[in-house]
């Protein structure tokens, strides 16, 4: 494990990307999104275009209804520094 090396982020994603990128991949229109969750299309359209913020709350409705954790959506360019046991 000598010539291991720890990945390195090569891009930033917002909040408003990281909800569309999840939205996209699960083949959901912002339509259909909005149904899933109860959050209006027009506020999910805000949210993926970092005109509003998505917030704790907004952030776990959507979470459940993207199938992944709150803090996939409310932290997407969060770096956990894994420390080594050497």
């Amino acid at each position: 494990m000598k010539d291991f090396r720890p990945a390195k982020r090569h891009i930033e994603v917002s909040t408003g990307e990281s909800v569309r990128i999840l939205r996209e991949l699960q083949d959901l229109s912002q339509n259909e999104l909005a149904e899933l969750c109860g959050i209006p299309q027009s506020t999910i359209s805000a949210i993926e275009n970092d005109r509003i913020r998505l917030g704790v709350e907004r952030g776990k409705v959507l979470a459940r209804a993207l199938k992944c954790h709150p803090a996939v959506l409310l932290f997407p360019g969060w770096d956990v520094a894994v420390e080594s046991a050497a």
